[in-house]
């Protein structure tokens, strides 16, 4: 549940936004607050009713449960949003609305945290999927020097982006001399990948998509680390494999996935062909990931030359309509409300490690989340 930026008139705060509280999850009946005040809000001019928890005393807002809480700019939300699933890069965007480029960082990372929540909480109480299809979407953080695989699950069918991760790799292929010293050197100051991620970063995909005890369908190329951790679920997977110089269209079982990638690559600056506009973390390029998984789901169709095409989630039977940006970002969503995969979570708190960069921002913030 998400909470109205805008709350109607007589809104009452359903629980203590305070994370440490008794009272932080919702009991109406045993909570008590009371009134404490208002104040004019500077970037609008509109007044905001305070409250205070009786347990904790710790007061806050109505603009405590909005989406835009400490936000001094909350009108740049929906317009990040907006462009960043259309192709622009950060620091287009930062000159395009005439900002700081750290504002569009920072505004990023918000958006991605509160993407990954979106994310999970719409799927919490939904059927699970039936037929899968998994592959990994190869690009690089830093440099190329340190390539890494987005790890995308969909349902066939629906284009429903399902789960995603990310596993580090070893820089591999045609490399000069020059090159292959200059890897050598590196791995030695950073160490190597681990040789596994990919098989420990799918079995953590199987053990999210897998919700039940019903046999599904899961659809993969040719790659050697997919066999271990299917094999695990064996009694519950039936595997398809389709070689991966497969001609890819629409014949092809793994079309959905392949789709998934060409338009990750066309809507994603910084995973298009020859850009300069790369992610510099895995961090960054997850959080963007999730922000376009929600307009992926919720907001684009499905088919581009038909405009009376569903979205993957009406497609799903999870919504009715579309949903727009102002809906995603309606109201807050609480992260201990919430229970994440351990990669999302990892995601959430910035603690995913690029190896060159000795100095990196985690996300530490205890009230604002």
């Amino acid at each position: 549940m998400a909470y109205l930026n805008n709350p109607p008139k007589g809104w009452l705060p359903p629980f203590c936004p305070n994370g440490n509280c008794k009272y932080h999850h919702p009991l109406p009946d045993q909570w008590r607050y009371k009134k404490f005040g208002s104040y004019v809000r500077i970037s609008d001019n509109r007044r905001i009713r305070r409250f205070r928890c009786l347990h904790c005393k710790r007061t806050f807002s109505t603009q405590t449960f909005s989406a835009t809480y400490w936000q001094k700019l909350p009108e740049l939300e929906a317009k990040v949003f907006s462009k960043i699933v259309n192709g622009m890069c950060k620091r287009q965007i930062a000159r395009d609305l005439e900002v700081d480029p750290a504002t569009i960082n920072h505004k990023t990372k918000r958006l991605g945290r509160h993407c990954l929540l979106f994310l999970q909480r719409q799927l919490e109480g939904t059927p699970p999927a039936k037929n899968i299809i998994f592959d990994g979407l190869e690009t690089f953080e830093f440099s190329q020097y340190y390539p890494f695989h987005h790890n995308v699950a969909v349902e066939k069918d629906t284009d429903f982006v399902l789960f995603f991760n990310d596993s580090e790799l070893r820089r591999k292929g045609r490399m000069t001399q020059v090159q292959k010293r200059r890897r050598r050197e590196l791995e030695k100051m950073f160490g190597r990948p681990d040789p596994r991620a990919i098989e420990k970063a799918v079995t953590e995909m199987l053990s999210e998509v897998i919700n039940g005890h019903d046999p599904i369908n899961v659809y993969t190329d040719d790659h050697t680390q997919y066999r271990q951790p299917i094999r695990v679920y064996q009694n519950l997977i039936f595997h398809h494999v389709t070689p991966g110089k497969a001609h890819r269209d629409a014949n092809n079982s793994l079309w959905e996935i392949n789709l998934f990638d060409l338009f990750m690559r066309h809507s994603s600056k910084n995973h298009t062909r020859e850009t300069i506009a790369w992610s510099k973390r895995r961090q960054a390029s997850s959080e963007q990931l999730a922000i376009y998984s929600v307009w992926r789901n919720y907001i684009n169709i499905r088919r581009q030359k038909d405009r009376w095409s569903p979205t993957p989630a009406m497609e799903r039977g999870m919504m009715t309509e579309r949903l727009t940006i102002a809906d995603v970002l309606s109201g807050r969503i609480f992260v201990r409300h919430v229970e994440l995969a351990d990669s999302w979570r990892d995601y959430y708190y910035g603690n995913v490690h690029t190896r060159a960069l000795p100095l990196e921002r985690r996300h530490r913030l205890a009230y604002a989340e």
